[in-house]
């Protein structure tokens, strides 16, 4: 299969990559820059340059391909404002690619998070929160998978809070980030909230799964671990740094602060038992050990 993919390059998009290379698939991967092209080429894709605003060159990747994978996003979180700009251009460009495969049968796999369900895991039949800081993408993601009934296969993989790499990427970044700033291994309240991750190449396998056989209209759960307590990610980032590991306010965490405070586990239980998913590579924890001082 020929899959058009957006955020190729990044954390989670080159082990897409390598994954749909590693199965017989060829890969078409939208690039920002120069740079990204060049990565794009030594992995084996074909670059297509542009990006999410782009929308012209969206529907020529989506015409010169059997199937879509959505990955990329402005990832500025620097302030609200940024995050909503980020926010309305994906879901411009996940529409955009959405009704050029309409009546196609091809498959569509867009990207989005786990809910969060209050006193327990949240599981694939949860709704996205189409509200709050990012409520945009989970209507966006709401609309592309409502392309099933205008003939579009088209599924959401949901990533967990935390999508990692060699200590690297996603929720658990930000607060390494934010910890060599302030001086600080910092967590919001009494840490105790839980946060689900995977790792990036787990994360990957699933995406090629819900690509060659996820049902038209289906979530679902890229979970790997259910929910470590922040606390706890925050001690192991705290020792790798040689920082000292306390409560900080929320708005340390600028506009996620909410977010981040939020109790959040997820369950990939069905996702498992349906599509054989089968995580393998390292839990967070245990990948925070590979952070550098």
């Amino acid at each position: 299969m020929r899959v058009f993919l957006t955020g190729g390059t990044g954390l989670i998009g080159s082990a897409v990559t390598a994954e749909l290379l590693g199965h017989g698939h060829t890969v078409l991967a939208l690039t920002r820059s120069a740079a990204s092209a060049q990565a794009a080429e030594a992995a084996g894709a074909e670059p297509l340059p542009g990006g999410l605003a782009d929308l012209d060159v969206l529907r020529a990747g989506v015409a010169r391909a059997d199937g879509v994978i959505h990955l990329a996003f402005g990832n500025d979180f620097s302030s609200a404002e940024a995050v909503a700009r980020s926010v309305a251009e994906e879901g411009a460009a996940q529409a955009a690619m959405g009704e050029a495969l309409v009546g196609s049968d091809r498959p569509y796999v867009t990207v989005s998070g786990t809910p969060w369900v209050p006193g327990r895991a949240s599981v694939e039949t949860d709704q996205v929160p189409t509200d709050g800081p990012v409520g945009g993408r989970g209507r966006a993601v709401m609309g592309v998978l409502a392309l099933a009934s205008r003939g579009v296969r088209s599924t959401a993989v949901r990533l967990p809070r935390t999508v990692h790499n060699q200590g690297q990427g996603g929720f658990a970044g930000l607060l390494t980030g934010i910890a060599r700033q302030t001086g600080i291994s910092g967590y919001p309240g009494d840490g105790t909230m839980r946060w689900p991750a995977v790792h990036a190449l787990d994360a990957a396998v699933l995406f090629r799964l819900a690509l060659e056989q996820g049902p038209a209209g289906t979530a679902w759960h890229a979970v790997d671990d259910e929910g470590d307590a922040v606390r706890d990610i925050a001690g192991v980032i705290g020792r790798r740094l040689g920082l000292p590991v306390q409560s900080v306010p929320d708005d340390t965490f600028g506009p996620l602060g909410p977010i981040f405070a939020t109790d959040q586990p997820s369950s990939s239980a069905y996702t498992r038992e349906t599509l054989g998913w089968v995580p393998s590579h390292p839990s967070l924890l245990k990948d925070l050990e590979n952070i550098q001082p």
